[in-house]
């Protein structure tokens, strides 16, 4: 997509307004730009015109109006984890940085939630709470900004227990196209007062609003947790064993898939010794009688689909070394061919179809001729296929776009979706229309040119 630059009246005046407000947080030199053009996904670098490094919600919404009466496009920007393509500044525009903006406003453990500045990340959060017997749960395995996460939904391995950021963020602040600042709601558990702009801005992925600040829920740390792993002869077996456990309604914490590809990319990135065969990675959480009947309820399904026994880890290092295995898998799936990118699938599907649904994917991974894995949030229903493509190589990343195509169909067809939990961005756009139909996909775009009439806010995203 062709990147519209500033008309040269605009630019002018535009830098000075925002460098007589900033000073020197705000830059138009390259190398900042660049950096504020990209995601870890694969899409190429379209930097934007100028970066501003905003301190506080007033001087957001001072950047979007100054931004809004030059007609110029607003690119908020987090930590720079996303991978669909979310950041790049595909008319030109102004990015704003939130990362200036991470204060820990307030931990509340009476009322289990907390209210964070956008640019705190999820990993400063859970260093906040130490010490409080709370835990904030949304685990995407990058440490991403909690404003970030919320502008994408994003959710992670601990889902399958707590919930994605739709269902952990209790209200908003942000700022709207017109530079105007709206408060989405209290702190209120529940509310039936009209509509619900907390949910309509998560998930907008910066083109409806600049979320600012944000309340989020916090659990209780359990009393007992304990994780295990189990390696199993197969992929249909793997699956089966976490399908069967949630439709039993054991309350599983965690249930990561990792493929024997992935598996061997892990012994070799993080010196494991796992077995290189399809495993799943369980936790569970509760009481010390809970896990351990947990546990033993599926290890028994497991044992009863050819699986390993488990090797379990109950003390909080042992459980951090065998997560970091699966946290690991991205990076290591890309040291198998190093020099490489990722390009990385995100489909859901009901979790009584996802065994099919892997299945058929995999006939179509076994035609890639570049190296490939899968990962998986099973017990969501929700899996990722990553294929590890020469940079260079046209040819190569049109291939794995057509394999991912395939995929994507099948999962929007089993009445799953496209994404499970990566966003729109710029790299889904094209399969909205079939998830949604011709009619939804208008209600967005009504509900976009509402809100932002002058189409500044991320244009080229989401619904283009």
């Amino acid at each position: 997509m062709a990147k519209a630059e500033l008309t040269a009246a605009a630019d002018t005046n535009l830098h000075d307004e925002l460098r007589g407000r900033f000073g020197e947080r705000y830059s138009t030199a390259a190398a900042v730009r660049d950096h504020h053009g990209k995601d870890d996904s694969h899409h190429p670098v379209i930097p934007p015109d100028g970066v501003v490094f905003a301190e506080s919600t007033e001087e957001v919404a001072f950047a979007v109006r100054t931004c809004a009466r030059h007609g110029v496009p607003v690119i908020p920007f987090g930590a720079g984890t996303s991978i669909e393509g979310h950041v790049q500044a595909v008319r030109g525009g102004i990015s704003i940085d939130m990362s200036g903006m991470n204060r820990v406003l307030a931990v509340r453990p009476d009322d289990l939630d907390a209210t964070v500045e956008a640019g705190v990340t999820r990993m400063q959060l859970d260093r906040e709470l130490r010490g409080t017997g709370l835990f904030f749960s949304v685990d995407p395995g990058a440490d991403a900004t909690l404003g970030g996460m919320a502008a994408t939904g994003a959710s992670g391995t601990t889902t399958v227990r707590y919930g994605t950021m739709r269902d952990n963020v209790v209200s908003l602040t942000a700022v709207l196209a017109s530079g105007e600042v709206v408060r989405t709601g209290g702190r209120a558990r529940k509310s039936s007062a009209g509509y619900d702009l907390t949910n309509l801005l998560v998930g907008s992925e910066g083109t409806l609003g600049v979320i600012t600040e944000l309340t989020v829920r916090l659990h209780p740390v359990p009393e007992a947790m304990a994780a295990a792993v189990c390696a199993f002869p197969g992929m249909e077996e793997a699956v089966g064993s976490v399908v069967e456990a949630v439709q039993m309604g054991i309350p599983v914490a965690r249930a990561e898939l990792l493929d024997g590809t992935a598996m061997r990319a892990v012994n070799g990135y993080s010196g494991y010794a796992y077995a290189e065969a399809p495993t799943v990675f369980f936790e569970f959480h509760g009481s010390e009688d809970e896990v351990r009947a947990h546990g033993a309820l599926i290890e028994e399904i497991s044992r009863g689909l050819g699986g390993s026994a488990f090797e379990y880890a109950r003390q909080q290092n042992e459980r951090a070394r065998l997560w970091k295995a699966r946290h690991d898998a991205y990076p290591a799936l890309l040291g198998l061919r190093p020099g490489c990118h990722g390009l990385t699938t995100d489909v859901c599907v009901p979790v009584s179809r996802l065994a099919r649904c892997i299945a058929e994917s995999e006939e179509d991974l076994k035609t890639a001729s570049m190296p490939w894995g899968v990962v998986g949030h099973v017990g969501d229903g929700n899996f990722h296929a990553v294929f590890i493509i020469d940079p260079d190589s046209e040819a190569e990343l049109a291939e794995a776009e057509a394999i991912n195509e395939r995929i994507v169909r099948r999962a929007i067809a089993m009445e799953g979706t496209c994404t499970g939990e990566h966003g729109i961005g710029l790299g889904k756009i094209g399969y909205l229309e079939s998830e949604f139909g011709t009619a939804g996909v208008a209600a967005m775009r009504a509900v976009k040119a509402a809100l932002d009439p002058q189409g500044i806010m991320n244009p080229g995203k989401v619904t283009g």
